[in-house]
């Protein structure tokens, strides 16, 4: 006999990159089969543990920070989350919001943008902008790390061969050495400015669009 919450627990334990209905069924001393008829299948499971471990993470929302300021601290709050916890990431890349947790997380942000002067749509358009680019890093990481001692090597041949090409060993060399989280809030402030400047308190979305749509060029 088990429960849902025998579910949850055994999947948190398990980590989201390790979940799966066998690994569940096997820690519980169950058969998939009797795993099968209390959750709906793989997207159930996911359901069940993704929203489970989102719904540790609590945003801050500093109401002092400016626009600028609350996103930054938005996308990096969310990035040293996710990176805290391995295939998450993939779980919100696939489909989000899928959870209560994730639609507390949507509304916590449109509460806090619409303090800041914006309508909800566009309070989503804005931080769904920002959230992605924060997952999208901390997928990348999650990659780079589960990889190991492996991908440190493939790095160094990677950065050899650099360093001695004939047209990019002199700009290589000088660039400057930056830190992941460093290069993530780097990322996260250029992607914040570059919204803000379409996409200013009062702007309707459309308009936001449209005036996005216009400024690009023909492939």
């Amino acid at each position: 006999m088990f429960e849902i919450d025998d579910i949850i627990r055994v999947g948190r334990e398990l980590g989201m990159r390790r979940l799966s209905m066998n690994a569940v069924a096997a820690e519980l001393g169950v058969s998939s089969t009797a795993l099968y008829r209390a959750v709906d299948g793989r997207w159930g499971l996911e359901r069940l543990v993704g929203e489970s471990v989102l719904g540790d993470l609590t945003l801050r929302d500093d109401p002092d920070h400016n626009v600028e300021q609350h996103l930054l601290s938005f996308g990096l709050q969310m990035w040293n989350f996710i990176v805290r916890h391995p295939g998450l990431g993939v779980y919100m890349q696939t489909l989000f919001p899928r959870g209560d947790a994730g639609r507390l997380l949507m509304a916590h942000q449109i509460e806090a943008l619409s303090r800041r002067g914006y309508t909800p749509d566009v309070a989503i358009a804005l931080s769904s902008v920002i959230a992605g680019v924060a997952i999208n890093y901390a997928v990348a990481e999650d990659s780079q790390l589960e990889r190991g001692d492996s991908l440190e090597e493939q790095r160094r041949e990677v950065t050899d061969q650099l360093s001695t090409d004939e047209n990019l060993g002199e700009v290589h060399r000088d660039l400057p050495q930056v830190e992941h989280a460093q290069y993530v809030r780097l990322v996260l402030t250029a992607t914040i400015r570059g919204v803000l400047s379409a996409a200013p308190p009062g702007r309707p979305l459309d308009q936001v669009i449209a005036d996005l749509a216009a400024a690009g060029v023909g492939v």
